[in-house]
């Protein structure tokens, strides 16, 4: 069985959800201890939309992820495990909350 100790969640939004997007961002910084990076409002990396990410690990993902499926407010949310093989970690070791995006894989060959 694998075991997995890091995670990222990517939280998607575009120019119509950038309030509501910057609005969780806040709330996840005022509720948890958590790394939240750059609010990114163009497409980086594999991730067709404007996007910002959060690190998290095993642990908080039994609290992180019930309390983003509760909290994301329509938002789509792509969650992955973070082991190493990026493209293995973007294609088989993921679940999204909300809308499925196609991702640009190209990146990782």
């Amino acid at each position: 069985m694998t075991s997995f100790s890091e995670f990222h969640a990517h939280i998607y939004f575009g120019s119509g959800t950038k309030d509501t997007a910057k609005d969780l961002m806040n709330n996840i910084t005022d509720n948890f201890s958590l790394e939240v990076g750059t609010f990114h409002e163009k497409p980086v990396g594999p991730h067709p939309c404007w996007s910002f990410q959060v690190k998290f690990d095993t642990k908080m993902f039994g609290i992180f992820v019930p309390w983003l499926l509760g909290n994301r407010n329509r938002l789509t949310v792509f969650i992955h495990a973070c082991t190493g093989d990026n493209l293995l970690d973007h294609t088989e070791n993921v679940c999204w909350l909300g809308q499925v995006h196609e991702l640009n894989l190209e990146i990782f060959n």
